[in-house]
């Protein structure tokens, strides 16, 4: 690419207390050059610089990021999907200012496994428009990103490509939950009221009933999750053999959490990145969909997936769909694959990034 960056500043969700985002953070370190010495914007600074041993800068202080900006030569946006404007159109215009930025100071900018969008208003995709033409180069996580960045104008360059999720490249681990406890990774959703609520719960309650397992509820996002069993147990949806026989546990790293997930005879995952480190972690896997990702990802292992945007199968059959992938590992060769996919990434930063 013409020169080699040995100080880039990384641009993510890193620190905000979301095992997904730590594990983006994780894979995209893994596949930096050696040598290659990166800032890394983050929320909670001391938990990152802690668990990452990495300088950072506060990423909701946007003249901060400046700052490390103007002392980097490269800035890369590490996976998620930061263009996009579900959160706010004001999210966007800080991510459009860092480009702008890098450019202006003739820095690259790289998109490393990113989605791209929702970009739901007008001005927002009159705004990503201007800015991809600005980006020296981009690896889309999913095939629906990299054809909404062609819509867009986007012309790929020679090291534009289509990958899977960053976190694909992370080791697997080897399984040991033949017979393990059930592993819930929920979140909250406009999709699921009361109703759908309840008869999640009572299916995995009789799945657990039939079987004789354990449950343990894993928050995924310690500020949105964490507090999700509790709130469903107060508001009476929680049936009592199920909260006698659930344990809630918190993990504070990904190794952690992936460690939780080998021992497990089924993750039942609704966080995309549970999911995925779920399989990485050699375990049973069924998906609950509240975002065309989550889904994505649940085709590429060919496990079971609930739809939340549409109407729930009765708990009966619910609850044999689970059984059915209760002790069956995903199959190898959908690992080999996803694995590959995120092997993409990592062609890239080594064509871009050199100390």
């Amino acid at each position: 690419m013409g020169r080699t960056w040995a100080q880039p500043l990384l641009c993510g969700y890193y620190g905000e207390h979301n095992l997904g985002d730590d594990a983006l953070l994780e894979a995209l370190l893994l596949q930096l050059p050696p040598g290659v010495q990166p800032w890394v914007t983050a929320a909670d600074q001391a938990l990152v610089e802690q668990q990452f041993q990495l300088r950072s800068c506060n990423r909701h202080r946007l003249v901060a990021v400046l700052a490390a900006l103007s002392r980097c030569d490269a800035l890369i946006f590490g996976g998620g999907s930061l263009l996009q404007d579900s959160t706010s159109f004001r999210s966007l215009l800080y991510y459009a200012a860092l480009i702008i930025s890098a450019r202006l100071q003739g820095k690259p900018v790289l998109l490393w496994g990113q989605g791209l969008g929702p970009l739901n208003r007008r001005r927002s995709r009159l705004l990503v428009r201007g800015l991809l033409p600005l980006v020296t180069a981009a690896c889309w996580r999913d095939p629906d990103s990299a054809a909404l960045a062609g819509r867009l104008g986007r012309r790929p360059g020679a090291s534009d490509g289509v990958g899977s999720d960053p976190v694909w490249g992370l080791p697997p681990q080897q399984w040991r939950g033949l017979g393990g406890a059930i592993v819930v990774s929920w979140r909250s959703t406009p999709l699921l009221k009361a109703g759908q609520w309840r008869l999640l719960l009572g299916a995995l309650c009789a799945l657990a009933e039939n079987t004789d397992r354990a449950v343990i509820w894993l928050p995924f996002h310690a500020g949105q999750d964490v507090d999700l069993f509790r709130q469903l147990d107060r508001a009476g949806l929680m049936p009592a053999a199920l909260t006698q026989r659930t344990e809630v546990m918190e993990c504070g790293s990904v190794t952690d959490a992936m460690t939780v997930f080998s021992r497990a005879g089924l993750v039942l995952a609704m966080r995309l990145h549970a999911l995925i480190l779920g399989a990485l972690a050699g375990s049973p896997v069924a998906a609950l969909s509240y975002d065309p990702k989550v889904a994505a990802a649940a085709a590429g292992l060919s496990c079971p997936c609930l739809p939340l945007n549409q109407p729930l199968p009765e708990a009966a059959e619910l609850t044999d769909i689970w059984q059915q992938v209760l002790d069956v590992p995903p199959e190898p060769k959908h690992l080999r694959s996803l694995a590959e996919g995120a092997a993409q990434h990592r062609r890239l930063l080594r064509s871009a990034v050199a100390p």
